[in-house]
């Protein structure tokens, strides 16, 4: 399974680097897309027209992102505190 294979690969990345979980925000694009940013790694992005596809397409941005990286270059930009809605 193509999907399982790119978890795997992703997790043994995160591994390496010491990182198994990352933020990731979805929002819905105007033509119903659905689009994820990976908060800790600036400019990782991806789209998908289902929850699944998404996903799976983010674990793989994840790994080719960690993968083009050298350990100098990953640090933690910043640290997802939570989302709050705010009425005026």
């Amino acid at each position: 399974m193509v999907g399982e294979k790119l978890y795997n690969r992703v997790e043994r990345i995160g591994e390496e680097w010491g990182m198994k979980e990352f933020t990731v925000v979805i929002e819905k694009d105007e033509d119903n897309w659905l689009v994820s940013m990976v908060l800790e790694l600036p400019g990782c992005h991806s789209q998908g027209k289902t929850m699944d596809e998404l996903l799976e397409r983010t674990r793989e941005a994840i790994g080719v992102y960690l993968e083009a990286l050298d350990e100098r270059e990953l640090e933690p930009r910043i640290e997802f505190v939570g989302v709050q809605r705010v009425k005026v």
